[in-house]
């Protein structure tokens, strides 16, 4: 089974909430809304998304739901090879699920952005590729400092706890790979902020390193792609909180063959 989670941002607060698991199986593509849906409606007003109204129900369907599919960037347009390459995404990669998990989906259009769970490698590290945020927001200084890391690089991760917008906020800055090379280059996403505060916090291992910089005319928000390698310790499961727990469960079921259905609490 494949997993994606689905990442709700409150127009008011900035707050991101996990809404919702997309997940694939055989052939299979379910959706349901988690925990953090009933955290979105009590304390930023979230309502059931227009493609899944019921909240209390698991989705299913032989085809990518819209709301997903149209998040992929079209074969037809002009720099859809280059969008291959600014993720590391292998050319014949057709999968949609891989896609989604290093695009994130993000549409200027709307408050939702998609994202995968670190998974284990070979040496029993979790991993988790991701696009560096904020850059946009940072002096001048640290954006030609960004453009110009190189591949292996490593970041270091820094809990940013007086930002004002994000108190939680994990910012990005260079090892010194040489004098005074101490530079902020952007942040780590919020969905990875719990796992590393608390890998911060035990003084576990966490490395970060860059996997590729993409220079204009590819988007700001395609700038620096990371790996991030976390240490998995018996009391360290990633993503862990109630938020991503998804509110319904599966009935007991042997077969399933169905076209698009869902199920009911």
């Amino acid at each position: 089974m494949r997993t994606l989670f689905l990442a709700w941002q409150d127009p008011q607060s900035r707050r991101w909430y996990p809404v919702g698991r997309l997940e694939s199986l055989d052939g299979l593509y379910s959706f349901t809304y988690t925990k953090g849906a009933e955290q979105a409606r009590r304390e930023a007003g979230f309502e059931p998304l227009t493609s899944f109204p019921e909240m209390y129900t698991i989705y299913e369907s032989e085809q990518l739901f819209p709301l997903f599919s149209n998040r992929l960037l079209p074969r037809s347009r002009p720099e859809y090879r280059d969008y291959f390459q600014w993720l590391s995404i292998p050319e014949n990669e057709r999968d949609p699920i891989a896609i989604l998990a290093r695009s994130g989906g993000k549409k200027v259009t709307d408050t939702l952005e998609v994202f995968p769970g670190p998974q284990r490698n070979d040496r029993g590290e979790y991993e988790i590729r991701f696009l560096v945020h904020g850059i946009t927001h940072l002096p001048e200084e640290s954006v030609r400092r960004a453009a110009n890391l190189k591949h292996g690089d490593e970041l270091l991760a820094m809990h940013d706890f007086q930002n004002p917008s994000d108190p939680d906020a994990v910012a990005l800055r260079t090892a010194e790979t040489f004098d005074r090379d101490m530079y902020l280059v952007g942040y780590c996403p919020r969905y990875l902020r719990a796992d590393i505060l608390w890998l911060l916090r035990q003084k576990r291992n966490l490395r970060i390193t860059v996997e590729r910089v993409n220079l204009p005319p590819a988007p700001v928000q395609f700038r620096v792609l990371c790996n991030a390698f976390m240490d998995a310790p018996a009391d360290f499961s990633p993503f862990n909180e109630s938020e991503y727990d998804a509110l319904v469960s599966r009935p007991n079921a042997t077969e399933i063959s169905l076209p698009p259905r869902h199920y009911r609490t």
